[in-house]
């Protein structure tokens, strides 16, 4: 009989990171199947970790277990020049590309050519608690200083009730530990590579950044510091229990929202706090979704993808989760949208940060790279984390900060030489 001949549904599978805006797109997606039934979508939902290895695994490998990865703006350039991303084109007329911040868009394209869509996008402040500044009889100024940071980290803590001045990253990983390091070491005037390739990992600049990093989480940070990554800390610091958390703007909608943190009404922000320079001070960063060009799925994961990163969603999230959560960061409607502007005190100074972070000038001395909290090239990957490593070994104490960046400067110097940067 004519029209209830059944297709069979083709399968998008999806890698994804397990974070709060994520999670939500997993949940919501349901209504995408609903009004797709010819698109079955299959979630692997990993941590930041196992999500880069799992997908730079497949991808390099061309093995074709994904029809939609969740990369960001170090992948997309790289992946797109070896030819491993299909590029984004087809796009409906309503999906308005233009609306998408340029920085964001620049950031996943090779070429002048497309190849991820930005689910969210985010730069990095710091977030306190506003009760415990004014307990102390400090004020948070709006450019806070390193000095700063170290002087309130200090009055806020209270360990006997379980309050600690300050929560940073220490789970080792390149876009973990070595993000919000990354950023540390711009400020204090240092930088991964010299102008000729050469690694400066042992250089006084790190040596600085990096000691001071250690002896602030020692003096006033939570135990266990050097295994808490950005969810990690974002538990903590919604539970009550940091005083500070230098971080992506994405978690200001989690903090802000009242049904998920216990701080929400208490919760300030600043800009990420400088040293020497203001240059690489705060990163700029995007999820994204992707389509590996070994996909046999790609106009349904095309399908999707315009989907999950279109004005509609955004609006779906506002009406359905709360506007505080929506996907910030990547659109200019979002900022120009009441509903959000309202429920997120945050929203200007978040798109600020976002359109002032400079990938292509983020350190104070020249540098061959872009990149603020990364390096713009293939190796990093592993020399990012093998230097991670290296310092969340020193963090916890198991070895020296002299040998922890020793460790690191052989182990970047040997990937470098490898990749023939060095001769």
């Amino acid at each position: 009989m004519a029209g209830t001949q059944a297709y069979a549904a083709t399968t998008v599978t999806i890698a994804t990171v397990n974070n709060n805006d994520m999670i939500i797109m997993q949940r919501l997606s349901k209504q995408f199947e609903a009004a797709n039934p010819d698109i079955k979508l299959d979630w692997v939902v990993l941590e930041e970790n196992v999500l880069r290895q799992r997908v730079t695994t497949d991808i390099a490998t061309k093995s074709g277990q994904f029809d939609v990865l969740t990369i960001g703006t170090y992948e997309a350039p790289i992946w797109a020049k070896q030819g491993w991303l299909a590029e984004i084109t087809g796009l409906p007329a309503d999906y308005d590309l233009d609306d998408v911040l340029k920085p964001v868009r620049d950031g996943l394209s090779y070429q002048g050519k497309l190849y991820a869509l930005p689910f969210y996008a985010e730069s990095s402040m710091l977030f306190y608690r506003k009760d415990l500044v004014e307990k102390a009889g400090m004020t948070m100024p709006e450019q806070p200083t390193y000095d700063d940071v170290a002087k309130l980290a200090e009055k806020m803590t209270d360990k006997a009730a379980g309050v600690y001045g300050i929560c940073l990253r220490g789970k080792p990983g390149w876009g973990e530990n070595m993000a919000f390091l990354s950023t540390l070491i711009n400020t204090y005037g240092g930088q991964w590579f010299d102008e000729k390739w050469t690694p400066t990992i042992d250089s006084p600049e790190w040596k600085k950044a990096v000691g001071f990093y250690i002896e602030l989480l020692k003096k006033y940070g939570p135990p266990g510091a050097a295994s808490n990554g950005f969810n990690e800390n974002l538990a903590l610091f919604a539970s009550g229990k940091c005083g500070m958390w230098i971080d992506a703007t994405s978690a200001a909608g989690k903090l802000y929202s009242k049904a998920e943190s216990q701080v929400a009404d208490k919760t300030g922000f600043a800009r990420a706090p400088v040293a020497v320079t203001p240059k690489g001070s705060h990163w700029l960063w995007s999820w994204a979704l992707g389509i590996p060009a070994t996909s046999k799925a790609q106009p349904e994961a095309r399908k999707f993808i315009a989907w999950a990163t279109s004005k509609p969603y955004i609006e779906r999230v506002g009406k359905e989760v709360g506007w505080a959560s929506a996907p910030p960061g990547t659109r200019a409607s979002t900022y120009a949208n009441p509903n959000y502007v309202a429920a997120a005190p945050f929203a200007d100074f978040v798109l600020k940060s976002i359109n002032e972070a400079n990938p292509n000038d983020a350190t104070l001395k020249k540098v061959p790279y872009t990149g603020v909290q990364y390096v713009g090239i293939p190796e990093f990957q592993s020399i990012g984390t093998q230097v991670g490593q290296a310092i969340a070994g020193a963090l916890a104490g198991t070895t020296s900060l002299d040998d922890a960046l020793k460790v690191g400067q052989a182990a970047a110097t040997r990937a470098m030489r490898q990749a023939g940067y060095l001769k």
